[in-house]
């Protein structure tokens, strides 16, 4: 009898230990949470920020480049997503934080301010989620200084998301900014929407997916 509790005990060491030994080790190889802390002081001065100091930090392109490398086609062939990011922010206008969670920045293309840019990240989430949309113009359609002119906004992401459930957040950033007026007072029509997964594969979304639930109106209200 002593000789089979002492059997069973061999036994019980034998499987139970490595698999303690195994969740110790998952345990102490668990990534560290990325620090963002150093974003929020593009947030000031309010209520616009400084966008420009933003763009030309170092680590900025690189969070980019981890975070967003998506392929895109739709703004020059062979252009990186972050480089596009960049260059969709390169006349920026503003970096502001809601609820001490998302950090948003905005702004368009310097050499065609009507394809405009927005990063958003969730900062506060123990996984960030990183989102850069843009709006960009249906060349085939009506030229941008002209009412009812067409725009495909593209969504890319850091990680996958359920085209059917987006986050609320997001959606409460992005329709006022897809529908904010132009310069010239016109409102840019949101034709189609296009969410890009991390690995490149798209989905066609309505407009009503990510919050624009109403037809824009050709001319902002004066």
């Amino acid at each position: 009898m002593r000789r089979l509790f002492q059997f069973a005990a061999a036994v019980l060491l034998i499987t139970v230990v490595p698999a303690l030994c195994a969740q110790l080790h998952l345990k102490r190889e668990k990534p560290p949470v990325e620090d963002l802390s150093w974003m929020w002081q593009y947030t000031q001065p309010a209520p616009i920020g400084n966008a420009a100091a933003l763009l030309s930090d170092v680590r900025f392109k690189t969070l980019l480049a981890t975070h967003l490398a998506a392929p895109q086609s739709f703004w020059g062939r062979g252009k990186s997503l972050p480089d596009t990011i960049v260059e969709f922010l390169g006349q920026p206008r503003s970096v502001v934080a809601e609820q001490n969670r998302y950090f948003i920045a905005t702004g368009c293309a310097a050499q065609f301010c009507p394809e405009r840019g927005m990063l958003w990240i969730d900062i506060a989430s123990p996984r960030p989620l990183f989102v850069f949309a843009a709006t960009h113009w249906i060349a085939e359609d009506k030229p941008t200084d002209q009412a009812g002119a067409t725009y495909t906004l593209w969504v890319f992401t850091s990680r996958a998301l359920d085209p059917a459930h987006l986050p609320q957040a997001l959606t409460r950033s992005i329709a006022p900014w897809a529908q904010e007026p132009l310069a010239d007072k016109t409102v840019e029509q949101i034709a189609n929407v296009i969410l890009v997964d991390p690995d490149g594969q798209p989905h066609q979304l309505q407009p009503t997916d990510v919050g624009i639930t109403q037809p824009t109106e050709q001319k902002a209200n004066s």
